[in-house]
Protein backbone atom coordinates (compact mmCIF):
# COMPACT_ATOMS: atom_id res chain seq x y z
CA UNK A 1 0.00 0.00 0.00
CA UNK A 2 1.52 3.32 -1.06
CA UNK A 3 1.24 6.63 0.80
CA UNK A 4 -1.67 7.97 -1.29
CA UNK A 5 -3.74 4.80 -0.78
CA UNK A 6 -3.01 4.89 2.97
CA UNK A 7 -4.06 8.53 3.07
CA UNK A 8 -7.35 7.81 1.30
CA UNK A 9 -8.14 4.99 3.73
CA UNK A 10 -7.27 6.83 6.92
CA UNK A 11 -8.81 10.21 6.01
CA UNK A 12 -12.41 9.17 6.93
CA UNK A 13 -11.18 8.00 10.34
CA UNK A 14 -9.33 11.26 10.90
CA UNK A 15 -12.47 13.19 9.90
CA UNK A 16 -14.55 11.26 12.47
CA UNK A 17 -11.94 11.84 15.19
CA UNK A 18 -11.88 15.54 14.34
CA UNK A 19 -15.67 15.75 14.54
CA UNK A 20 -15.67 14.03 17.95
CA UNK A 21 -13.02 16.44 19.21
CA UNK A 22 -15.07 19.45 18.10
CA UNK A 23 -18.16 17.91 19.71
CA UNK A 24 -16.27 17.29 22.97
CA UNK A 25 -14.92 20.84 23.08
CA UNK A 26 -18.32 22.37 22.25
CA UNK A 27 -20.12 20.34 24.93
CA UNK A 28 -17.53 21.27 27.56
CA UNK A 29 -17.85 24.94 26.60
CA UNK A 30 -21.67 24.99 26.72
CA UNK A 31 -21.99 22.89 29.90
CA UNK A 32 -25.67 22.00 29.42
CA UNK A 33 -27.40 18.72 30.30
CA UNK A 34 -29.14 18.56 26.92
CA UNK A 35 -25.80 18.44 25.10
CA UNK A 36 -23.62 15.68 26.58
CA UNK A 37 -19.97 15.34 25.69
CA UNK A 38 -18.83 12.92 23.00
CA UNK A 39 -17.24 10.68 25.65
CA UNK A 40 -20.52 10.47 27.60
CA UNK A 41 -22.41 9.51 24.44
CA UNK A 42 -19.80 6.89 23.50
CA UNK A 43 -19.93 5.40 27.01
CA UNK A 44 -23.71 4.94 26.59
CA UNK A 45 -23.36 2.85 23.41
CA UNK A 46 -22.51 -0.48 25.16
CA UNK A 47 -25.67 -0.21 27.28
CA UNK A 48 -27.74 0.09 24.08
CA UNK A 49 -26.01 -2.70 22.19
CA UNK A 50 -25.92 -4.91 25.29
CA UNK A 51 -29.66 -4.61 25.91
CA UNK A 52 -31.66 -7.46 24.34
CA UNK A 53 -34.78 -5.35 23.73
CA UNK A 54 -32.79 -2.53 22.12
CA UNK A 55 -31.06 -4.99 19.79
CA UNK A 56 -34.43 -6.44 18.77
CA UNK A 57 -35.67 -2.92 18.04
CA UNK A 58 -32.65 -2.18 15.86
CA UNK A 59 -33.05 -5.50 14.03
CA UNK A 60 -36.73 -4.69 13.41
CA UNK A 61 -35.63 -1.40 11.87
CA UNK A 62 -33.06 -3.08 9.64
CA UNK A 63 -35.64 -5.64 8.51
CA UNK A 64 -38.08 -2.91 7.48
CA UNK A 65 -35.27 -1.02 5.78
CA UNK A 66 -34.17 -4.11 3.82
CA UNK A 67 -37.72 -4.89 2.69
CA UNK A 68 -38.47 -1.29 1.68
CA UNK A 69 -35.16 -0.92 -0.17
CA UNK A 70 -35.51 -4.30 -1.90
CA UNK A 71 -39.06 -3.62 -3.09
CA UNK A 72 -38.06 -0.16 -4.30
CA UNK A 73 -35.18 -1.61 -6.33
CA UNK A 74 -37.39 -4.32 -7.84
CA UNK A 75 -40.00 -1.78 -8.96
CA UNK A 76 -37.88 1.30 -9.70
CA UNK A 77 -35.09 -0.20 -11.83
CA UNK A 78 -37.40 -1.71 -14.50
CA UNK A 79 -39.59 1.42 -14.43
CA UNK A 80 -36.59 3.73 -14.86
CA UNK A 81 -35.18 1.63 -17.70
CA UNK A 82 -38.53 1.63 -19.51
CA UNK A 83 -38.84 5.38 -19.05
CA UNK A 84 -35.38 5.82 -20.57
CA UNK A 85 -36.13 3.68 -23.63
CA UNK A 86 -39.89 4.00 -24.19
CA UNK A 87 -41.17 7.53 -24.72
CA UNK A 88 -44.80 6.67 -23.91
CA UNK A 89 -43.84 5.32 -20.48
CA UNK A 90 -41.76 8.45 -19.77
CA UNK A 91 -44.63 10.72 -20.83
CA UNK A 92 -47.01 8.87 -18.53
CA UNK A 93 -44.79 8.63 -15.44
CA UNK A 94 -42.91 11.93 -15.51
CA UNK A 95 -45.84 14.12 -14.34
CA UNK A 96 -46.63 11.69 -11.52
CA UNK A 97 -43.02 11.61 -10.35
CA UNK A 98 -42.77 15.40 -10.48
CA UNK A 99 -45.76 15.60 -8.14
CA UNK A 100 -44.37 13.03 -5.68
CA UNK A 101 -40.71 14.14 -5.78
CA UNK A 102 -40.87 17.44 -3.80
CA UNK A 103 -43.14 16.04 -1.07
CA UNK A 104 -41.16 15.02 2.06
CA UNK A 105 -41.88 11.32 2.41
CA UNK A 106 -42.07 11.52 6.21
CA UNK A 107 -44.88 14.06 5.79
CA UNK A 108 -46.97 11.28 4.25
CA UNK A 109 -46.60 9.14 7.36
CA UNK A 110 -49.68 10.50 9.24
CA UNK A 111 -51.88 9.92 6.16
CA UNK A 112 -50.48 6.44 5.60
CA UNK A 113 -51.02 5.66 9.29
CA UNK A 114 -54.70 6.53 8.90
CA UNK A 115 -54.99 4.07 6.02
CA UNK A 116 -52.69 1.25 7.11
CA UNK A 117 -52.19 1.72 10.84
CA UNK A 118 -48.88 2.15 12.68
CA UNK A 119 -47.44 -1.28 11.95
CA UNK A 120 -44.66 -2.47 9.65
CA UNK A 121 -46.62 -1.95 6.44
CA UNK A 122 -46.93 1.84 6.79
CA UNK A 123 -43.26 2.29 7.76
CA UNK A 124 -42.07 0.01 4.97
CA UNK A 125 -44.20 1.94 2.48
CA UNK A 126 -42.63 5.25 3.54
CA UNK A 127 -39.15 3.73 3.07
CA UNK A 128 -40.23 2.41 -0.34
CA UNK A 129 -41.41 5.87 -1.41
CA UNK A 130 -38.27 7.57 -0.14
CA UNK A 131 -35.95 5.18 -1.96
CA UNK A 132 -37.84 4.87 -5.26
CA UNK A 133 -37.30 8.34 -6.74
CA UNK A 134 -33.46 8.37 -6.88
CA UNK A 135 -33.34 4.82 -8.22
CA UNK A 136 -35.91 5.63 -10.93
CA UNK A 137 -34.03 8.81 -11.87
CA UNK A 138 -30.61 7.15 -12.15
CA UNK A 139 -32.04 4.13 -13.99
CA UNK A 140 -33.75 6.53 -16.41
CA UNK A 141 -30.53 8.48 -16.99
CA UNK A 142 -28.53 5.28 -17.44
CA UNK A 143 -30.96 3.84 -19.97
CA UNK A 144 -31.19 7.14 -21.83
CA UNK A 145 -27.39 7.30 -22.18
CA UNK A 146 -27.11 3.88 -23.87
CA UNK A 147 -25.87 4.27 -27.44
CA UNK A 148 -28.59 3.65 -29.99
CA UNK A 149 -26.18 1.70 -32.18
CA UNK A 150 -25.91 -0.98 -29.50
CA UNK A 151 -29.71 -1.34 -29.32
CA UNK A 152 -30.00 -1.38 -33.13
CA UNK A 153 -27.30 -4.07 -33.32
CA UNK A 154 -29.28 -6.19 -30.88
CA UNK A 155 -32.43 -5.77 -32.95
CA UNK A 156 -30.50 -6.72 -36.08
CA UNK A 157 -29.37 -9.90 -34.33
CA UNK A 158 -33.00 -10.85 -33.71
CA UNK A 159 -33.24 -9.94 -30.02
CA UNK A 160 -36.73 -9.12 -28.78
CA UNK A 161 -37.50 -5.88 -26.94
CA UNK A 162 -37.24 -7.61 -23.57
CA UNK A 163 -33.96 -9.27 -24.52
CA UNK A 164 -32.49 -5.96 -25.70
CA UNK A 165 -33.54 -4.35 -22.40
CA UNK A 166 -32.08 -7.18 -20.31
CA UNK A 167 -28.92 -7.99 -22.28
CA UNK A 168 -27.93 -4.56 -23.63
CA UNK A 169 -29.60 -1.68 -21.80
CA UNK A 170 -29.37 -3.07 -18.26
CA UNK A 171 -25.62 -3.89 -18.32
CA UNK A 172 -24.78 -0.57 -20.00
CA UNK A 173 -26.87 1.39 -17.48
CA UNK A 174 -25.68 -0.61 -14.45
CA UNK A 175 -23.07 1.92 -13.19
CA UNK A 176 -25.70 4.67 -13.11
CA UNK A 177 -28.30 2.33 -11.56
CA UNK A 178 -25.94 1.38 -8.74
CA UNK A 179 -25.19 5.07 -8.10
CA UNK A 180 -28.92 5.58 -7.60
CA UNK A 181 -29.14 2.53 -5.33
CA UNK A 182 -26.30 3.90 -3.20
CA UNK A 183 -28.19 7.16 -2.75
CA UNK A 184 -31.37 5.23 -2.05
CA UNK A 185 -29.65 3.17 0.64
CA UNK A 186 -28.84 6.30 2.64
CA UNK A 187 -32.37 7.63 2.14
CA UNK A 188 -33.74 4.28 3.33
CA UNK A 189 -31.92 4.72 6.63
CA UNK A 190 -33.14 8.30 7.00
CA UNK A 191 -36.79 7.52 6.23
CA UNK A 192 -36.65 4.41 8.43
CA UNK A 193 -35.65 6.43 11.51
CA UNK A 194 -38.05 9.27 10.70
CA UNK A 195 -41.04 6.97 10.23
CA UNK A 196 -40.29 5.21 13.52
CA UNK A 197 -40.10 8.54 15.36
CA UNK A 198 -43.57 9.42 14.05
CA UNK A 199 -45.21 5.99 14.42
CA UNK A 200 -43.62 5.12 17.74
CA UNK A 201 -44.05 1.42 18.29
CA UNK A 202 -40.60 -0.15 18.00
CA UNK A 203 -37.36 0.38 16.14
CA UNK A 204 -34.27 2.55 16.37
CA UNK A 205 -36.29 5.77 16.01
CA UNK A 206 -38.49 4.69 18.90
CA UNK A 207 -35.42 4.14 21.13
CA UNK A 208 -34.16 7.60 20.26
CA UNK A 209 -37.47 9.36 20.89
CA UNK A 210 -38.16 7.49 24.16
CA UNK A 211 -34.73 8.50 25.46
CA UNK A 212 -35.50 12.10 24.49
CA UNK A 213 -38.82 11.97 26.38
CA UNK A 214 -37.05 10.69 29.51
CA UNK A 215 -34.27 13.31 29.21
CA UNK A 216 -31.62 10.59 28.70
CA UNK A 217 -29.59 12.81 26.42
CA UNK A 218 -26.49 10.64 26.48
CA UNK A 219 -28.62 7.77 25.11
CA UNK A 220 -30.10 10.08 22.46
CA UNK A 221 -26.67 11.05 21.15
CA UNK A 222 -25.38 7.49 21.52
CA UNK A 223 -28.25 6.29 19.32
CA UNK A 224 -27.40 9.00 16.78
CA UNK A 225 -23.82 7.66 16.70
CA UNK A 226 -25.11 4.09 16.23
CA UNK A 227 -27.37 5.16 13.35
CA UNK A 228 -24.54 7.14 11.78
CA UNK A 229 -22.20 4.15 12.10
CA UNK A 230 -24.78 1.92 10.43
CA UNK A 231 -25.00 4.40 7.57
CA UNK A 232 -21.21 4.42 7.13
CA UNK A 233 -21.04 0.61 7.22
CA UNK A 234 -23.86 0.16 4.70
CA UNK A 235 -22.45 2.79 2.36
CA UNK A 236 -18.93 1.32 2.49
CA UNK A 237 -20.22 -2.23 1.92
CA UNK A 238 -22.40 -1.17 -0.99
CA UNK A 239 -19.56 0.81 -2.55
CA UNK A 240 -17.38 -2.28 -2.38
CA UNK A 241 -20.13 -4.31 -4.06
CA UNK A 242 -20.64 -1.60 -6.69
CA UNK A 243 -16.96 -1.54 -7.58
CA UNK A 244 -16.91 -5.33 -7.88
CA UNK A 245 -19.94 -5.36 -10.20
CA UNK A 246 -18.86 -2.50 -12.48
CA UNK A 247 -15.09 -2.71 -12.22
CA UNK A 248 -14.94 -2.32 -16.01
CA UNK A 249 -16.33 1.21 -15.72
CA UNK A 250 -13.99 2.42 -12.97
CA UNK A 251 -11.41 5.05 -14.03
CA UNK A 252 -7.79 4.04 -13.43
CA UNK A 253 -6.30 6.91 -11.40
CA UNK A 254 -3.31 4.81 -10.33
CA UNK A 255 -1.76 5.03 -13.82
CA UNK A 256 0.46 8.00 -14.69
CA UNK A 257 -1.18 10.59 -16.90
CA UNK A 258 0.28 11.04 -20.34
CA UNK A 259 -0.63 13.70 -22.87
CA UNK A 260 1.67 12.41 -25.59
Amino acid sequence: MNASQFGRRISPLLACIGLLCVWQAGALALKTDSFPTALEAIRAIPSILGDHESLLNILDSLRRMAIGFGLAALVSIPLGLMMGRIRAVASLCNPLLMIVYPVPKAALMPVIMLWLGVGDVSKTLVIFLGVSIPIIYHSFQGAKAVEEKMVWSGAAMGLSGFQRMFRIVLPAALPEILAGCRTGLVLALITMVTSEMIARQNGAGNILFNALDMAQYDTVFAMIIVIGALGIIFDAAFEKLRRALVRWSEPRFDMPLSFS
